[in-house]
């Protein structure tokens, strides 16, 4: 069960949570020696937190959430540097390596690692910055995004996704029996377009055009136009391309995890459009302590989206009797989510108890629209 704990604001009580610096050396190391060092980016990312996650197991310790943000500032922080952390990392690697003797598969290592920091880290960051009321911090996170190149994910997240999660008007909550690269696929068509209506209709109710210079997407148009020219200018089309990389690494990291997050989970409908309220039932909370760590407690997502104003530091975890858990953490989910009958024998058992348990009198899920889509030939 979570325990109640009083709140810590120390640096050194911080500074599991700037787990993320640890990509910086690794980057240096792999644009210096090429070769197979870029490997060091995702081991560390992806594999490194799961060992310690074996070893460290379960934080299941809630803050206090009446804490005052004075008391936040060291876990902040580390938000707050990312984003010249991360830009430096991107544009020094481009101006470094279309000048340097690394070979053409050597460079693309090297921005697939990078990627994989900008999308496991920096989009992560992203999403806890834009969530925020501070203006700076909104910024921040919009040069975040457009360093990847999605930054339709701000208006996409917070107008729809977090209005419709778990129903099928959510693109990005996954349905039952799907597989990521459908997924994948649909969601990068689908988001952009549903950004773009929301604040379309969002723009219309206060009597202005989509064109009003009110409509966000004329800034998402700018930064990311302004990182794209950043990076042809420092190299050339090679760094134009390179750049195009690393976006999509970190693209493919985040759609990943949207994919883990609420998969086959499901609001009960109300009848005339309308959706039960969000409860922490309707994400997978997993309380795994390392991953959470360098994910900034992403993965406390049940308690993310049933308190969406909450800052990372006092984001509460749930038992199962409130929230269903993943068998592991993030990284190791994402690496099932990539093998779709191994991911549909770990999740697809879990999905049926979760129905069995928060709504045993809903036997037939197919109005739902994402209740059942054909099992694949040969799945488990």
């Amino acid at each position: 069960m979570p325990m109640q704990t009083a709140f810590r604001s120390r640096l050194i009580d911080a500074l599991p949570f700037w787990l993320s610096l640890g990509m910086v050396p690794l980057a240096i190391i792999a644009a210096r020696l090429g070769g197979w060092w870029f490997l060091l980016m995702p081991l560390y990312a992806w594999y490194l937190t799961t060992m310690l996650d074996t070893v460290l197991g379960l934080n299941e310790e809630n803050p206090d959430t009446e804490t005052p943000e004075t008391q936040l500032f060291w876990y902040r922080a580390i938000t707050i540097i990312w984003f010249p952390i991360q830009a430096a990392m991107i544009f020094g690697a481009i101006w470094h390596a279309t000048r340097s003797g690394l070979s053409g598969w050597e460079k693309l290592g090297l921005f697939f690692g990078i990627g994989v920091a900008s999308g496991t880290i920096g989009i992560v960051y992203a999403h806890e910055l834009l969530h925020q009321k501070n203006r700076m911090e909104r910024w921040l996170g919009d040069l975040l995004l457009a360093s990847t190149l999605y930054s339709h994910f701000r208006t996409e997240h917070l107008l729809v996704h977090h209005s419709w999660v778990a129903t099928p008007r959510d693109a990005v909550s996954a349905r039952y029996n799907e597989s990521f690269f459908r997924f994948f696929l649909r969601v990068l068509a689908d988001c952009p377009k549903s950004a773009w209506q929301a604040e379309t209709r969002r723009l219309a109710r206060a009597g202005r055009s989509k064109f009003d210079r009110r409509n966000p997407f004329w800034r998402y148009a700018a930064l990311q136009l302004a990182m794209l020219a950043l990076a042809a200018a420092l190299g050339g089309w090679q760094g134009l391309l390179l750049f195009l990389w690393q976006a999509f690494v970190a693209v493919w990291q985040l759609e990943l995890t949207n994919y883990v997050e609420h998969y086959g989970l499901t609001r009960k409908y109300l009848g005339d459009g309308r959706y039960e309220h969000v409860l922490p039932r309707h994400s997978w909370n997993s309380s795994h302590t390392a991953t959470n760590w360098l994910l900034i407690n992403l993965q406390r997502h049940s308690d993310h989206h049933y308190k969406p104003d909450r800052r990372f530091p006092l984001l509460q975890t749930y038992a199962e009797d409130e929230a269903p858990q993943l068998p592991m953490g993030y990284p190791a989910m994402n690496f099932l989510a990539m093998i779709p009958p191994l991911w549909r024998r770990k999740m697809n058992p879990r999905v049926r108890a979760w129905r069995r348990q928060f709504y045993p009198e809903i036997t037939d899920w197919q109005p739902y629209g994402r209740g059942e889509l054909p099992m694949p030939r040969g799945a488990l």
